[in-house]
């Protein structure tokens, strides 16, 4: 890892060489030519023609071993490791200082880390930056290979004054696949053009405690769902010409106690049925071109160091022939957490052989301890070659090896210093932003028509989040992540305070509390704000974070599911003044309100929605937006019955054998209308099916009610008897259908046998003949349509070729 660098040397690169970096990046084979040994850089590597296989071979051929190890490191420039602002974790233990760049990079260089996303810069600083950083790389090795430039992009790009997504649960939440898809090639392509390649995003952990901080981070506790909007996500991303992360490989979300890091206690069988299939699926449909281990360990065995995981599995049996990245300090945890290495050279000998390609996000084990451990005959060269190889390719598929390829294509080397560069927060972005927010939103419960509010009422805003600008975000937005080196949120945001004003006439507003104090001293003015008015709208939830800096985000996890401080006690204080109280929850995991959820007129379920968050949850409360959005996680009843979610057992639910009752508050797949919806006409085109083959399931959905909107219709399975334990039901396909008042329309899921397997006794993936039952309807606990069929046959395995998803159609019918 290179020494942190201060403000002047920052600047200086972003300034001062500006015109030089980028005039010699406009053509590499021309820098090249000014380099000594000019002749090395000339061959078959260089001819853009030739097969991207012979141009790897002939470079890697031309390599000495430093210039190979030097393509398997990266650089972290400006990285601060105070112990207070770290954005990684155990930051502060990584910030000695080590030799300066020039040295770093004599040999090359595999990647950049963050140039955009580790300080706040304006667009045109990081891209003057990066482009100088990529001239003194290009320019200090014989080959002038470029780097790799990164950045995390969870809720857009993660770089100052870039839109600011909602976060990935609300993707789960809007059941949206293309419209996640349209996200990712919107922030993409200004990605691409400030100079990134590649974006460590998505996460693809299946929810299954959400006790567990990153929980915001997910996508929601249903594999197919995960899958299938993952697999949107990156599709989107590459077609902007980025390269995808696939995070964390595998089970991360699983450790145990949700305690960040922490080991994970699972069975083969949940981790083949549960676990693998959104990284199959973003891999096989989605074409996913990097992957990104989890910091845990699986049985002891760490998933930085653990060759079955990285090749048995993930090459050999997913099919990925991508890259191979750790996550930050990954390499270095071998050695300081896990104990499975003695020293930086057994670090990097476990992870090369493993399977990890490149050390993130600065080299501590892959420099010169890796050169030691190979000059000891600990690393072979076939492995050394082997990431070379993957490092080169991704170089070679992105075009940076190319003649005239430009390290920062939207640069305009002649721009004055002091430009701002592009807008990375354009109106279409944000109209992108908007919607997405707008379909997240979840109507959990309306039970005496409160919402949406009347125009005419006098509305009482209370609670910690209500006029909070920063309310929205998750911990991987720029204003969270970086929250001590921040002021403000770099974008335009109305507070939800401030988009009810401009809808509504009346309105008065009180704190209440703050997210995460015991002090109830604002419960008096809060409650007489409450009694002043017709109705109240009580915002509260979390504060995203990192690290115990906040109620949510990565390493703040929670011991029980209750809101915190002293929220949920405000939203008793408020019931009890007998003015109808609508709760608005803005959370970044769901949380146990069934303690007070009886004595509330309404309840709002947004998970961080975005810059555009106060302006979509202002419409579903007015009626200006019908709700649409749907739970990717169950909300418990109880704080203590975690960690559950909806994929259970008949063991796993409620029965007079264990005084628990897991049974939800709100079921997976929840969320209500100001509309009405009738389910019909249920039909299957055959009653039995080879396991080999291929049933259409089809409905008739019809709005019965005054008002547009829109309808997630969820086909459901169950095996009622299988050779192994399942879950009651799975989710197996959906699709949003749009409908005026009285119109219907014919949803038909096309469901191949192959949507039924699971992993059987032996271990292997089978299609088992027999009874599948079928369901559809709104929600998982709400199925108005019920059938079945038989899979004929014997037992039949599947294998890399299986089909992993159910395409849906739809159709309109005769008015």
């Amino acid at each position: 890892m290179t020494r942190p660098l201060d403000k002047t040397e920052i600047s200086g690169m972003g300034d001062e060489s500006t015109g030089a970096g980028q005039e010699q990046l406009l053509a590499p084979e021309r820098a090249a030519s000014e380099r000594p040994e000019a002749a090395a850089v000339t061959g078959i590597w260089r001819d853009p023609a030739r097969p991207v296989g012979e141009r790897i071979a002939d470079l890697v051929s031309r390599m000495t071993i430093a210039e190979k190890i030097a393509q398997l490191g990266s650089v972290w420039m400006g990285a601060l490791g105070d112990g207070d602002g770290g954005v990684a974790p155990m930051q502060d233990q990584f910030s000695d200082d080590l030799p300066p760049l020039d040295e770093l990079i004599a040999n090359g260089l595999g990647q950049l880390t963050r140039v955009f996303g580790t300080r706040p810069v304006s667009p045109a600083a990081g891209m003057r930056a990066l482009a100088a950083l990529q001239a003194r790389v290009v320019a200090a090795s014989r080959f002038g290979i470029p780097a790799t430039a990164h950045e995390e992009c969870l809720t857009g790009f993660a770089a100052w004054t870039a839109t600011i997504f909602p976060t990935p649960l609300a993707w789960g939440a809007s059941f949206d696949p293309g419209l996640v898809r349209d996200m990712a090639r919107a922030f993409g392509r200004h990605m691409r053009a400030v100079g990134i390649q590649q974006g460590l995003a998505p996460v693809v952990d299946v929810t299954r405690d959400p006790r567990w901080g990153r929980t915001e981070e997910t996508i929601g506790e249903d594999p197919y769902l995960v899958g299938t909007i993952g697999t949107g996500y990156v599709q989107g991303l590459q077609s902007a010409g980025l390269q995808a992360t696939l995070k964390h490989f595998a089970g991360y979300s699983a450790s145990r106690a949700a305690r960040n890091m922490a080991p994970v206690s699972m069975g083969p069988r949940e981790f083949a049925d549960v676990i693998l299939p959104p990284f199959e699926m973003a891999i096989r449909l989605g074409g996913a071109r990097a992957v990104m281990p989890s910091y845990t360990d699986i049985d002891g065995i760490p998933a930085t160091a653990d060759p079955e995981l990285l090749g048995t599995l993930l090459r050999g049996k997913l099919g990925f022939d991508g890259l191979v990245v750790s996550d930050y300090y990954a390499v270095s945890f071998l050695e300081l957490q896990h104990a499975v290495a003695a020293s930086p050279e057994g670090a990097a000998a476990l992870a090369l052989t493993a399977g990890v390609d490149v050390e993130l996000p600065s080299v501590r084990c892959y420099g010169a301890p890796l050169s030691a451990a190979a000059a000891a005959g600990d690393v072979t060269m076939a492995n050394v070659d082997r990431a070379v190889a993957r490092v080169l390719r991704q170089k070679f598929e992105m075009g940076m090896l190319d003649p005239g390829w430009l390290a920062v294509p939207g640069l305009d080397p002649a721009a004055d210093g002091a430009a701002q560069g592009p807008d990375l927060d354009p109106p279409a972005n944000r109209a992108l932003a908007r919607r997405l927010a707008e379909e997240s939103v979840v109507l959990l419960a309306n039970p005496g028509g409160a919402l949406p509010l009347a125009r005419t009422a006098r509305v009482a805003v209370v609670g910690p989040l209500a006029d909070d600008p920063l309310a929205f975000f998750g911990c991987y937005s720029m204003p969270r992540h970086l929250a001590s080196r921040t002021d403000g949120a770099g974008v335009q945001v109305s507070t939800l305070l401030a988009a009810l004003r401009e809808e509504l006439a009346d309105v008065v507003y009180a704190p209440g509390c703050e997210v995460r104090s015991a002090d109830r001293s604002g419960f008096a003015e809060a409650v007489a704000a409450a009694r002043s008015a017709d109705i109240v709208v009580a915002v509260v939830g979390d504060e995203a974070g990192l690290f115990g800096r906040g109620t949510s985000g990565e390493g703040c996890d929670v011991t029980e599911l209750r809101l915190p401080g002293a929220q949920e006690e405000l939203l008793h204080a408020l019931a009890g003044t007998g003015t109808p109280v609508v709760a608005v929850l803005v959370t970044g995991r769901p949380y146990a309100i069934g303690g007070v959820a009886g004595r509330l007129a309404g309840i709002v379920q947004a998970f961080f929605p975005g810059e555009e968050g106060g302006h979509a949850i202002a419409g579903v409360l007015t009626g200006r937006v019908t709700p649409s959005g749907k739970l990717p996680v169950e909300m418990p009843a109880s704080a203590g019955a975690q960690p559950s979610t909806y994929l259970r057992s008949r063991n796993a639910a409620v029965h007079n054998g264990s005084s628990v009752d897991p049974t939800p508050l709100f079921a997976f797949g929840h969320g209500l209308s100001y509309t009405t919806f009738e389910y019909s006409c249920l039909a299957l085109s055959a009653d039995k099916v080879p396991t080999d083959g291929t049933v259409e399931v089809s409905c008739t959905v019809r709005n019965t009610g005054a008002c547009a909107g829109t309808e997630v219709v969820q086909l459901y399975l169950s095996d009622p008897v299988s050779q192994v334990v399942r879950p009651v039901r799975w989710l197996s396909g959906f699709a949003r259908v749009p409908l005026e008042p009285g119109q219907s329309r014919r949803v038909c899921f096309r469901l191949h046998a192959d949507r039924t397997s699971f992993t059987g006794l032996a271990g292997d993936r089978i299609v088992e003949p027999g009874e599948i039952g079928v369901a559809v309807g709104g929600a998982s606990d709400r199925l108005p349509l019920e059938g079945s069929f038989v899979l004929t046959g014997r037992v039949r395995a599947v294998d890399s070729g299986r089909v992993l998803d159910t395409p849906v159609s739809v159709h309109d019918l005769p008015g």
